[in-house]
C-alpha cells in the first residue's frame, strides 16, 4: 500500500482520520495510530513486518543499554543495522565485487523490504540520541515501535528524531486549521506525485529508452525530465507526509527547500532530503572529524559522505558514481578551487553558480537513472556531443512532448523554483488568497482521481531506497 494509491486513498485513510477523531484519550490515539502504521506496512509483505519489529525490539533494547552508559550499544546499533541493510540491499553487490575478485560466490537474492534504509537508520539514530542524552531515549517498547512504525513516515522517511517524535506522544493538540492544513498540503504532495511527476516521468522514460534516436535534443529531454521527475515524486512524498503528521496532529521533518534554486552544490544538501543530509551529517560527517581538522581533511570527509549516500541509495555502481560525483564537486568547493562564494560578489556570477549548481545536479541525477554505467555515460555524453539530429529523435521529441506533457513539464520548472510560495507569502493571510488555496484543493483532488483511474499509479521512486 502507498499514500498515492486507492485503497487507501478512498478506504484507509478515511476510516484512520474518523477513527483517530473519535478516539478521545492521546493513549488510545497512540494505539490506534501505531497500529494502523503496522497494518499499512504489513500489506502485502507480512515477512518484512517481521524484520521491522525485530528491529524495532533489538533497538529498543540497545537503547536501554545506552541510557545506562554503555559505550558498546551505539556501535552494536551500527553493526546491527547495517547488517541487517547489507543482508537485505547489497548481497548481490558483494556477489558481484567477488566475482570481479575470481571468487565465485553463490549468495542469495533478497528483496528488500519497503522503508528498510529508512528504518534503520532510523534505529541508528535512536540509539545514538539515547547514548548522548538518556532522556532522548524511552524505557516503552511500545513508544519505540511506535516511533520506527509512525505511519507518514516508515515507507520513505522524513527521518525524525525520537525526541521531537516523542514530545507529542503523552500530549499533544490539533486544531481545525491543523487538520485542514495538513490535508491540503497532503492533497498538493499528492498532486506532485501523480500530475507532475507522472507527466515527467512518462518524458524521462522515452527518452532513456530513445537507442538509436539518441542525440542532444532527447538527452536534455531525458536529464531534465528526470530532475523534474524526481524532485515531484519525493517532495510530492514528503508533503503527503508532513500533512498527513500534522492532520494527525504530529510534526515531521522537513525534506525539501527548492533545491532547485541552490547556489552551490553545498547549498543544494541543504534543501535536498534534508533530513538524510542531516543524519549523515550527525552521525557520519562529525564523528569522522567533521571541519576541525583542517581543509584536506573536510575535503576528504565529506567525499566519503557522499559516497555512503550514494551506495545508501542502492547497490548499483551508478548510485556510487552519482555519489562521488557530489563528493568531488563538495570537496572542490570545501578547498575553494570551485570558489562559489566569490563568484556570487557579482550579479553575473550569481547567475553562473545557479547555472553551474542546476547543471551539476542534473548531469548526476543522469547517471542515477541510467540502467548501466555505460548507459549512463552515453547519455550524459549525448548531451554535449550529439548535435548530429536524426529523423528518429525529432519523431521521439514529438511523442514524448505530446498531449500536455510540455506544458506539465513547463510548470514543472516553474513550480520546482521558489516563486510561488513567494507570491503567497505577500499575498498571505487575506481571506480571499486562503480561501482560493482551499478551493483549489477539489478539482486538484479529482485531477489525482482521473489519474489513477487512467491507469497513472507508479510506486514512489524512494520505495526501492
Amino acid at each position: 500500500m502507498s499514500f498515492d494509491s486507492p485503497i487507501f486513498l478512498f478506504f484507509f485513510l478515511p476510516i484512520l482520520l474518523i477513527l483517530e477523531a473519535v478516539v478521545r484519550p492521546v493513549r488510545a490515539k497512540n494505539v490506534l495510530l501505531c497500529a494502523a502504521g503496522l497494518i499499512f506496512y504489513a500489506f502485502g509483505e507480512l515477512w518484512a513486518l517481521a524484520l521491522l519489529l525485530a528491529s524495532a525490539l533489538v533497538n529498543w533494547l540497545l537503547g536501554l543499554a545506552a541510557m545506562r552508559g554503555a559505550r558498546w550499544a551505539v556501535p552494536a546499533a551500527a553493526v546491527l543495522n547495517l547488517a541487517l541493510l547489507a543482508a537485505t540491499k547489497y548481497l548481490g553487490f558483494f556477489g558481484e565485487g567477488l566475482a570481479l575478485a575470481g571468487l565465485n560466490v553463490n549468495l542469495p537474492a533478497i528483496l528488500a523490504p519497503a522503508g528498510v534504509s529508512f528504518f534503520t537508520f532510523k534505529g541508528i539514530s535512536y540509539v545514538a540520541d539515547a547514548h548522548r542524552s538518556p532522556e532522548s531515549g524511552t524505557r516503552s517498547f511500545f513508544a519505540a515501535l511506535f516511533y520506527i512504525s509512525f505511519l507518514p513516515e516508515v515507507m520513505s522517511g522524513p527521518l525524525t528524531r525520537f525526541a521531537d517524535f516523542s514530545s507529542r506522544l503523552s500530549e499533544r493538540s490539533r486544531s481545525g486549521l491543523d487538520m485542514a492544513e495538513g490535508l491540503r498540503r497532503f492533497v498538493l504532495g499528492l498532486a506532485k506525485k501523480l500530475i507532475l511527476s507522472g507527466a515527467a516521468a512518462s518524458a524521462a522514460d522515452a527518452a532513456f529508452a530513445a537507442g538509436a534516436a539518441l542525440d542532444a535534443r532527447v538527452a536534455w529531454l531525458g536529464a531534465i525530465a528526470y530532475t523534474l521527475q524526481l524532485y515531484f515524486d519525493f517532495s510530492g512524498y514528503s508533503d503527503m507526509a508532513c500533512g498527513l503528521g500534522r492532520a494527525l496532529g504530529f510534526k515531521c521533518a522537513e525534506n525539501f527547500d527548492h533545491p532547485y534554486a541552490a547556489v552551490s552544490i553545498t547549498d543544494f544538501w541543504r534543501r535536498w532530503h534534508i533530513s538524510l543530509s542531516s543524519w549523515f551529517r550527525d552521525y557520519l560527517y562529525i564523528p569522522l572529524g567533521g571541519s576541525r581538522r583542517g581543509k584536506w581533511r573536510t575535503a576528504a570527509n565529506k567525499a566519503l559522505v557522499f559516497v555512503l549516500c550514494g551506495l545508501w541509495h542502492g547497490a548499483n555502481m551508478t548510485f556510487v558514481l552519482w555519489g562521488a560525483w557530489h563528493g568531488l564537486l563538495s570537496a572542490l568547493e570545501s578547498l575553494r578551487v570551485l570558489d562559489v562564494k566569490r563568484w556570487r560578489t557579482a550579479a553575473a556570477g550569481r547567475a553562473l553558480s545557479r547555472v553551474y549548481t542546476l547543471l551539476a545536479v542534473c548531469v548526476g541525477f543522469t547517471m542515477f537513472r541510467a540502467e548501466s554505467v555505460g548507459a549512463g555515460f552515453a547519455m550524459i555524453g549525448a548531451m554535449f556531443t550529439g548535435w548530429d539530429f536524426t529523423h528518429a529523435g525529432g519523431v521521439l521529441l514529438r511523442e514524448a512532448l505530446g498531449g500536455w506533457t510540455a506544458f506539465a513539464l513547463a510548470f514543472g520548472c516553474l513550480a520546482s523554483a521558489p516563486i510561488l510560495p513567494r507570491l503567497k507569502e505577500r499575498l498571505g493571510g487575506r481571506p480571499a488568497v486562503e480561501a482560493l488555496c482551499y478551493a483549489a484543493c477539489l478539482p486538484l483532488f479529482v485531477l489525482c482521481a482521473a489519474a489513477l483511474a487512467s491507469g497513472g499509479f507508479a510506486p514512489f521512486i524512494y520505495f526501492q531506497f
